[in-house]
């Protein structure tokens, strides 16, 4: 969804989905695709992405576990407002594959 998107918005979020969740380390975001979106889903992306820092202030960063499990909570309803803010493009930085 979002390469149909031209790598520019995050989809809708589910209806058991109330908030979007980006995180802001790389190595938490690849902890969450490697070890938790593969074994679930088969596949896990990691992703980068910019959003105009005076809009991402209404956003506190909330730690989640330890000092570098750092994330924003986005609720659903602000994902096509948060989603126009967005800089640029959404880069894939990573894919994971179950071991083989």
């Amino acid at each position: 969804m979002v390469e149909a998107s031209g790598w520019r918005a995050w989809p809708p979020r589910l209806p058991d989905q109330p908030i979007f969740y980006p995180v802001l380390n790389e190595d938490y975001a690849i902890r969450i695709a490697r070890d938790w979106n593969v074994p679930a889903s088969g596949i896990g992306h990691v992703t980068r992405f910019e959003v105009e820092s005076d809009f991402l202030d209404r956003y506190p960063v909330r730690q989640a576990g330890g000092r570098t499990i750092l994330e924003l909570w986005v609720p659903a309803e602000e994902l096509e407002e948060f989603n126009r803010h967005i800089v640029g493009r959404i880069e894939l930085v990573h894919t994971f594959h179950p071991q083989q």
